[in-house]
């Protein structure tokens, strides 16, 4: 069985991440999303809230793709998730050039880690190259429209801790 883990922070979930989830499950037969709990970045949405919403939209992902999505909470180094998972590609989604010396960097040190497991990296759409999670908060922040940035459970969502 190929098993995939896609790790982020999620805060909030993207149109842009549910993209890479769904390619990323032509690849694998399951793909575990690895929620980091990261107290560090102050995430705006609690654990609890970014898994529920990763749950909700992953339903709506796996009756289309037919595949297995789980959603697994982590506060290790991303190796030892994936060793935890049984995963052995780790997915990871590109917008840009800035994005990809920031994973050159994790992939060298993961394969010093651990050289079985393999990452992946998925170009973002390029009507989703744009979205980050730190600009959607922000324009939800100033009272704007994320609508088009995120699924509609998650703009309400937003709308609540800024409305």
């Amino acid at each position: 069985m190929r098993i995939g883990l896609y790790p982020g922070t999620f805060d909030p979930v993207t149109l842009g991440h549910t993209d890479i989830i769904r390619r990323a499950m032509v690849l694998v037969d399951r793909l575990v999303i690895g929620v980091a709990i990261n107290r560090d970045k102050g995430p705006l949405f609690s654990l609890d809230d970014r898994v529920a919403m990763l749950r909700a939209e992953c339903a709506a992902i796996t009756e289309i793709t037919g595949g297995e999505i789980l959603v697994h909470p982590f506060e290790n180094l991303l190796i030892d998730c994936a060793r935890d998972v049984g995963a052995n590609v780790i997915v990871r989604g590109l917008r840009a050039v800035a994005d990809f010396e920031y994973e050159f960097q994790m992939v060298g040190m993961n394969r010093a880690l651990d050289d079985s497991v393999e990452t992946v990296f998925l170009m973002a759409d390029a009507r989703r190259q744009a979205i980050a999670s730190k600009l959607v908060k922000e324009i939800a922040r100033l009272g704007g429209d994320v609508s088009r940035f995120v699924p509609a459970p998650v703009a309400t969502a937003l709308k609540a801790k800024y409305g």
